[in-house]
């Protein structure tokens, strides 16, 4: 984690996007690409670099597998303020979205997961609107295919001077409201629900997951976090 200090008191952040390991096992990693539905209580989440983060989660899962290594989920603010670094600015590399930076789509929404496996593994005759649904889009299969996620940290310019990485594109990141809220943008997308770090999108519950869905972990700092020791 890295220590990030702000008016209203630091608190400290996961440099990478979290993947899971087993509580009872740390070196048994989860497959980034698995559901963890009524898995919850046998994972908890890890900060690694070089590993493919997970999706497939909900805000309220994300939450309880961050609980398990004595951290929390970012409010909201804590997430933006992290990701805009020391600077503040729209994205973590600077205030202009650039291509092949993070990863994301820059200005052509093209190799779509989705729609690519729908053509690839529909009957004739099945409706386009199926690939949509919430069943299709938690289809495992989805995050095997090329073009999607990358290992945590691997886009080495996606990062602010805090050393927080990915917090643009990769996958969606889920942080604590409630009602349901994930920020950033993911590998399809980091502009169409506001600008990269602004990313919002609220239009889903706290128990919602589909490919996209991932997340950090923030924790309280003590006095040592707070002078950079986190």
């Amino acid at each position: 984690m890295t220590a990030v200090t702000r008016f209203k008191g630091a608190y400290c952040i996961d440099r990478y996007e979290a993947s899971l390991v087993y509580v009872s096992d740390e070196a048994r990693v989860w497959p980034h690409n698995d559901l963890i539905d009524g898995r919850e209580r046998e994972l908890r989440a890890v900060s690694v670099a070089g590993r493919r983060p997970q999706g497939y989660i909900s805000g309220k899962q994300a939450q309880a597998v961050c609980a398990a290594s004595g951290k929390r989920l970012c409010a909201i603010d804590e997430w933006a303020t992290a990701c805009r670094g020391p600077q503040r600015t729209k994205y973590p590399y600077g205030n202009t979205r650039k291509p092949n930076v993070c990863n994301d789509r820059f200005k052509v929404l093209d190799n779509h997961p989705v729609p690519r496996l729908f053509k690839q593994h529909s009957a004739p005759g099945d409706d386009p609107v199926l690939m949509w649904h919430p069943k299709f889009m938690n289809d495992r299969r989805l995050l095997l295919m090329d073009h999607t996620t990358a290992p945590t940290g691997s886009f080495e310019g996606c990062v602010n001077d805090y050393g927080v990485y990915d917090m643009v594109g990769n996958l969606h990141e889920w942080v604590a409201d409630a009602d349901g809220t994930f920020m950033g943008g993911f590998f399809m997308d980091t502009y169409q629900n506001g600008e990269g770090c602004e990313y919002r999108t609220i239009g889903h519950g706290f128990d919602y997951h589909d490919y996209s869905t991932g997340f950090r972990c923030c924790k309280d700092a003590s006095w040592g976090d707070a002078q950079g020791a986190s």
